[in-house]
């Protein structure tokens, strides 16, 4: 007779996984809150903030907010419906062709910088070369149609933005790619796996989740430059920016320091760009040349991705080459510094 002691253990019951809000369902939570509560909290924030704080503050979300979705709703579709092989068909092997190349597809991937890291690294991981790769994630979120349009609309007075921002974008790209094929060093970079298949997990499995990952994180860092821009408008002395304003040299670095450390998303930076009335419109441009090129999250992402030899390298000649391009293509479009 079998011993009770010897019989196996009944398996234990499974339990439920708890229940954990992700950011999206906070981020809405605290959005449904401030819709309910808005009397309240706009009067607690005409006692706590400046004068006018709130309207700047509310204008550039609401105006931004519409291009932030449409342009995560395109990204989510092309991560999930468009094969990473797409882009690297075409591709010539020279490459005084290849960089060139894809730095014009950028057009093709609506969307903001944080995505297109891992789309760059994927696409050195199908063979594409790294200064191509690298083109392509500097132009995509500079000259997509969604960012342009939203540059448009921020910029009605100034038609001439749209154009001068879709060719310093396009500018900063290909010279900074030309730059690295003749200067970078694979030692620099990760050592790189191969894929050895081309099956990934498609539709819905993939767009949900990158819309709502890329969502979270560009609604956050624009609340951030929204609130940056309207403090800088507000607490700032008028003076102070008017000074900045009229010296050409010191406009031109501030908004170049700004674009890196306010780290927008690209799909929403022209409007911040647009709030600094007495910025010249040189220095304007400056910012929406260097802030989807180099900023500070972006850094950090490519520290991560390709390692930190290549960041501390790729990050300052960007900064440079941005900054240049910004002020020569300003100069070419607008006529002056003004």
């Amino acid at each position: 007779m079998t011993d009770v002691r010897d019989r196996p253990a009944p398996p234990a019951p499974r339990r439920r996984p708890r229940y954990r809000p992700g950011s999206l369902e906070i981020f809405a939570l605290i959005l449904l809150t401030a819709v309910l509560l808005r009397s309240q909290l706009a009067s607690l924030l005409t006692k706590v903030l400046p004068s006018g704080w709130s309207t700047v503050f509310v204008a550039i979300c609401v105006q931004a907010t519409p291009f932030l979705v449409l342009g995560v709703l395109v990204s989510g579709a092309i991560a999930a419906f468009v094969p990473a092989a797409f882009f690297t068909r075409f591709m010539p092997e020279r490459a005084v062709l290849a960089v060139p190349l894809a730095g014009v597809c950028g057009i093709a991937l609506p969307g903001c910088e944080c995505g297109s890291v891992p789309i760059a690294n994927r696409l050195m991981n199908r063979g594409v070369r790294p200064s191509a790769a690298l083109a392509f994630l500097l132009s995509a979120p500079a000259i997509n149609p969604i960012v342009l349009v939203a540059t448009a609309v921020a910029f009605q007075a100034e038609p001439r933005m749209v154009w001068a921002r879709l060719v310093g974008g396009l500018l900063t790209a290909v010279i900074v790619g030309l730059v690295w094929e003749k200067l970078g060093r694979p030692a620099w970079m990760k050592p790189r796996l191969r894929e050895q298949s081309d099956s990934e997990d498609t539709g819905l499995k993939v767009f949900l989740p990158t819309m709502r990952a890329d969502f979270t994180q560009a609604a956050g860092f624009l609340v951030i430059g929204a609130a940056a821009a309207a403090t800088l408008n507000t607490v700032v002395p008028r003076t102070f920016m008017q000074h900045v304003g009229g010296n050409v040299a010191l406009a031109v670095l501030t908004m170049g320091l700004l674009a890196f450390f306010l780290a927008l998303c690209s799909e929403s930076d022209a409007f911040v760009a647009a709030s600094f009335s007495t910025i010249p419109v040189v220095g304007k441009l400056v910012f929406l040349t260097v802030g989807p090129a180099v900023d500070i999250k972006l850094f950090a992402m490519q520290s991560g991705t390709f390692g930190r030899k290549f960041a501390v390298r790729f990050a300052p000649v960007t900064f440079v080459v941005a900054i240049v391009v910004g002020v020569g293509t300003g100069l070419l479009f607008f006529g002056g510094w003004r």
